[in-house]
């Protein structure tokens, strides 16, 4: 990577005990139950202060609809009864984990709202408490600063976007999380995940955490010399952690040219007007302007005088468009098209003339429209219209959603100091020296401790022992290492697991119930663990254990049975067999293995075949 980048981490980990504020259970179901609707608005901050990203999501205007789940949601949720006390639990967990990043723990822990009316979260506002500063995490020799952690409320689960309503369902909401955010401290994308894996161990050795998909959620920021904090918000797989860094750095690698060269053109910013330019496309095949102009819409577009050439990528790294369209699409609207990509879409070349004559630009003048219905062209357009105005300043601070490719798109402005304000419903915990000290005294066991003691007890090598801790594999290892299988649970997690993913099947439904099932079978005989790779492929793509033995053809073989599967292959290279004698054990295992197809274990075969070839020779 050319541009020295800079990350800071935010990990959100759910805690498995009741809910924060009340004592619903927090795990997720698939009921809907009753509906209740909201619209939400933005409210001034202590000094008076609306901050900009609660001001950016209100002039979106959306409709929030939230469904209810009598089992996992109650009053609280609904905001028709105050929080409960703060769950003690819960707050346990989070000083275990201060203490265990050997962070300061504040005296009296008090509760505040955070503006927060994208709808996830009935109130307005999501509860978040400051628990400790000042800690660290040591690894590889380097040290990572933790700046913060705070417990805080989940938010309410998003179920579906229709129109300029919300759908969200409100198991989720208030699920407790431990928030742990990093100092600016890491350079090097891989080393982010190192470290994002870390976290999640020391988060996973109190036992009482959440697993599975989206039960830790990593925040990065990252900037770059000449760039600005962008604040890429909810990750969830930690293999692409080193992506998304190297995805932005090019990011704003390329708005740092684009900036470079509009003022080396001497490109003034643009500030509209904006015309009607309905008429110049009324005729117009593109499916996307006739369908706007169909109902009703119209066509408004903007001239962009010194932006020829610069809103489509010219390195495949970057286009402005994308970006103007992105902060189009706040408004509503499903983009728009700018003249770098035109003609095109169905937009003829005369057309882009018309378009041009109606704005009053050259004959090569870059313009952008945007058709659809008045109440969101107009706005969306000045959102485009406002981000092309951007591009002078290199960078803008925001917030960015991820996207599955590593890509992330526009959420929202990054949010400001003037989001917070006390919570009056909620009291204060105060935190006495004495439950610190009783907390210190007995910590977990430790990431780099825990691998020490795998290598030595169950005799695998160390480097093997940190990444099955590093990779969140520690407790269902240890459970099959004490019934006689570390080697085999070892290979299956580091080499299996990965080359199950390289071919593309998912190991997401390897949870640990099906994992031990084939441990179990595998233990009583019922195949051999060279076959385990292949019963372990069958489970991911969803089969269950009794079908993938069967389908893999994994029955017993009887030692007769086995005996004269060796004779027929040591027959059919009797030559090779008498020339090699002893030495042909070797080059034969990997044709005597394929044909038994895992049905014997790969040391019995080698007995078998030692003993089958000194029979042949000695006739």
């Amino acid at each position: 990577m050319t541009e020295r980048v800079t990350v800071g981490l935010e990990i959100h980990q759910q805690l498995d005990t009741h809910k924060l504020f009340c004592s619903c259970p927090s795990d997720l179901v698939e009921v809907e139950g009753p509906t209740l609707h909201r619209r939400l608005r933005p409210t001034f901050s202590e000094m008076g202060e609306i901050d900009r990203a609660a001001l950016a999501q209100a002039e979106r205007r959306m409709r929030f609809r939230y469904q209810c789940p009598r089992s996992h949601c109650c009053l609280v949720e609904a905001d028709e009864e105050p929080p409960h006390d703060a769950d003690a639990e819960a707050m346990e967990l989070t000083l275990l984990v201060a203490a265990m990043t050997s962070s300061k723990v504040v005296d009296e822990i008090h509760f505040m709202r955070k503006i927060v009316i994208d709808g996830s979260n009935t109130t307005g506002f999501q509860r978040t408490a400051l628990v400790a500063t000042g800690g660290f995490i040591d690894m590889n020799g380097k040290r990572i600063s933790v700046q913060s952690i705070c417990l805080e409320e989940d938010a309410a689960r998003k179920v579906e976007t229709k129109g300029s309503e919300v759908t969200y369902r409100l198991d989720r909401l208030g699920i407790p999380l431990i928030e742990l955010a990093t100092g600016p401290d890491m350079h090097d994308p891989d080393e982010v995940r190192e470290v994002a894996a870390r976290i999640g161990s020391i988060m996973r050795a109190t036992r009482r955490v959440k697993r599975g998909l989206g039960t830790i959620r990593e925040d990065l920021n990252v900037s770059i010399p000449g760039g600005a904090r962008v604040e890429v918000k909810g990750v969830q797989d930690l293999q692409l952690l080193p992506t998304y860094v190297e995805r932005e750095v090019e990011r704003q690698s390329g708005l740092l040219r684009v900036r470079d060269e509009l003022l080396a053109r001497g490109t003034m910013r643009p500030n509209g007007p904006m015309a009607d330019c309905t008429d110049a496309l009324r005729s117009s095949k593109s499916k996307v302007i006739s369908s706007a102009l169909s109902k009703g819409g119209k066509v408004f577009g903007i001239s962009l005088p010194g932006y020829e050439g610069l809103m489509k990528s010219q390195d495949g790294k970057l286009r402005l468009g994308a970006e103007m369209a992105q902060y189009a699409r706040t408004r509503g609207v499903a983009g728009i098209f700018h003249s770098d990509e035109l003609p095109g879409y169905g937009i003829t070349q005369e057309e882009v003339a018309a378009v041009r004559h109606h704005l009053g630009i050259a004959s090569d003048g870059a313009f952008a429209i945007c058709a659809d219905d008045p109440i969101k062209a107009e706005p969306a357009l000045a959102m485009a219209l406002q981000r092309a105005g951007m591009a002078f300043d290199g960078v803008p601070e925001e917030t960015r959603d991820p996207l599955p490719d590593g890509g992330t798109t526009y959420s929202r402005p990054l949010p400001g100091a003037g989001r917070m304000y006390p919570e009056t419903d909620v009291r204060p915990i105060t935190i006495s020296p004495q439950r610190l000290a009783k907390l210190a005294a007995n910590l977990p066991e430790l990431p780099d401790a825990k691998a020490a003691r795998f290598a030595k007890e169950y005799g695998i090598h160390e480097q093997q022992a940190r990444q099955i801790v590093r990779e969140g594999h520690e407790d269902l290892f240890e459970e099959l290492a004490k019934g006689g299988q570390a080697q085999v649970a070892a290979r299956t997690f580091l080499n299996t697991y990965p080359a199950l993913e390289k071919e593309g099947v998912s190991t997401d439904a390897l949870d640990d119930p099906q994992v031990r099932k084939a441990f179990e079978a595998l233990n009583r005989g019922r195949f051999a663990k060279e076959a385990l790779p292949d019963v372990m492929r069958q489970m991911a793509q969803g089969k269950d254990l009794e079908t993938a033995v069967d389908e893999l053809g994994l029955g017993r073989v009887d030692s007769d049975e086995a005996a004269a599967i060796v004779d027929a292959i040591i027959a059919d290279r009797a030559a090779f067999v008498r020339e090699k004698g002893m030495g042909a054990v070797g080059p034969l295992m990997a044709p005597v293995m394929a044909q038994l197809k895992g049905k014997v274990e790969g040391k019995a075969v080698s007995d078998l075949l030692k003993s089958r070839i000194e029979a042949f020779l000695a006739r």
